[in-house]
């Protein structure tokens, strides 16, 4: 699978890792890119940029979701490839967190790809063919240290992507799920004079990003992991799940010493 001549629409596409795949995908020679954002301004800047076109998007809105993908459709006749990018970072802590955070990291990361691919998998089913990547994250994998209701959430979102592989390879749709660790977007941005976030270290460029995601599309591999290592933590995760355990405790400590108010 590529993008060459390809209808693609990415969520969450004004920043970050969907800025990034909308160039990637425009210079890979897209038919078109259709980059969608609840950020309208950002979107029709990076959409300008690269030949596509903006749209206004609340993933968290299904009524939403299926008027942008009918749109398109009526627009392009097909949407070829989605990529359900949206997604937010939460807070730290797990049961003091509100529930309204819960909530929304809850429609934001999981329930916009429930959405996405409710409006747009009819028509792919129609046609045989197309394909669906959901951006989780390695903590959807791994997990986090602090920020629970985020790993949480992308957990969920990494289930979902199975499920969805599992469901409609049959009906020709081919599923992915990227789980990157540390990429340079404000998800990991620190505030002057607040020390590096663990995860800036390894951090890599949203283009590498993007640069993982085709060559895992053209190999039509389900697990895209722009962190190689992050699959050798998977197994040794399996391996000794009380070892895993005791080195998260350690990394939150680490990671809580580090922060101002700790000191």
């Amino acid at each position: 699978m590529n993008v060459t001549d390809k209808i693609v629409l990415v969520t969450g596409g004004a920043n970050g890792i969907g800025r990034g795949l909308c160039e990637r995908f425009a210079a890979e020679g897209a038919a078109r890119v259709f980059v969608a954002d609840i950020d309208y301004d950002t979107a029709e800047t990076v959409a300008n940029s690269i030949n596509g076109k903006a749209y206004r998007l609340d993933v968290a809105d299904e009524a939403n979701c299926r008027t942008v993908v009918a749109e398109i459709l009526g627009e392009a006749g097909r949407i070829d490839v989605v990529c359900s990018n949206a997604g937010i970072g939460g807070a730290e802590g797990s049961l003091e967190v509100l529930n309204e955070v819960w909530q929304k990291l809850y429609e934001i990361n999981v329930l916009s790809h429930v959405y996405l691919a409710r409006a747009v998998f009819p028509s792919m089913i129609a046609r045989g063919a197309g394909a669906f990547s959901i951006t989780a994250s390695a903590a959807g994998l791994l997990t986090h240290p602090t920020v629970v209701p985020y790993a949480v959430s992308k957990h969920a979102a990494v289930a979902l992507a199975e499920s969805l592989a599992i469901e409609f390879a049959e009906k020709g749709i081919y599923v992915s799920c990227l789980c990157p660790q540390g990429v340079k977007t404000n998800l990991i941005a620190t505030a002057e004079g607040e020390p590096e976030n663990f995860l800036t270290a390894g951090a890599i460029t949203v283009e590498e990003c993007a640069e993982a995601v085709v060559r895992a599309f053209e190999r039509e591999s389900f697990l895209i992991l722009p962190h190689p290592e992050v699959a050798d933590y998977i197994v040794k995760k399996a391996a000794n799940y009380e070892r895993w355990l005791e080195s998260l405790r350690n990394l939150r400590a680490d990671v809580l010493r580090s922060k101002p108010n700790c000191g």
